[in-house]
């Protein structure tokens, strides 16, 4: 079974996916990561953003991979820290609007998920990458808290910083960040993670009946 799970960023799918993940027994994947860790390897071996091809080469020649206890790898690297900083933060949609980054992206997150039952976060899971996925949801949450979530995982940096980082993302991403059709959409504004995985942990369950 793969669950696909999008949302902007904000919304808590990280946060959510790995946690139900964990509370299911399935693989989790996060997509957004992938994008990230291609950026930090383009950083790091002077590749310019603005060069898509170039780009795809790089994620064909440098696959990254998740171990079994969570953490993003290239080359059998641990990059979980490096991805998750600001300055990641800005560049990643840079790189991850090149549609040739993204096709050859979705094949390896399509790979990854065939592995074995799945939670897959990102952006466009359940329309493009998972179609197919028994369980999509959609995650929501207003701009103030998104905000302030994004704070909270970005201690040292400005909260009107980041809040203007998320606009701009909003923006940019708008056209990758739609609901699937069949998706469920769960505003998670007032929710705490644990009801938000109840009550996908509950959709996971009425699909298996």
């Amino acid at each position: 079974m793969i669950v696909a799970i999008d949302g902007p960023a904000g919304s808590g799918k990280s946060t959510v996916a790995s946690a139900l993940a964990e509370r299911l027994g399935f693989l989790y994947l996060d997509t957004g990561a992938m994008y990230r860790a291609l950026t930090w390897l383009a950083r790091r071996d002077g590749i310019a953003l603005d060069n898509g091809p170039a780009l795809a080469e790089l994620a064909l020649a440098h696959p990254v991979s998740f171990s079994a206890a969570g953490t993003v790898e290239i080359d059998g690297q641990d990059v979980s820290a490096e991805i998750r900083e600001a300055e990641i933060d800005r560049l990643v949609p840079v790189v991850a609007r090149h549609p040739e980054v993204r096709e050859v992206m979705r094949e390896g997150q399509r790979s990854l998920g065939a592995a074995g039952d799945s939670v897959i976060e990102g952006r466009d899971i359940g329309s493009v990458v998972a179609p197919t996925a028994e369980v999509k949801v959609f995650l929501v949450a207003d701009e103030a808290e998104r905000a302030r979530r994004r704070t909270a995982d970005r201690p040292g940096v400005q909260a009107d910083t980041l809040a203007a980082d998320l606009r701009a993302r909003d923006e940019r991403d708008a056209v990758n960040t739609q609901p699937a059709e069949d998706a469920v959409v769960l505003d998670t504004t007032e929710l705490g993670i644990d009801e938000v995985v109840e009550a996908i942990a509950r959709l996971v369950e009425e699909r298996r009946r």
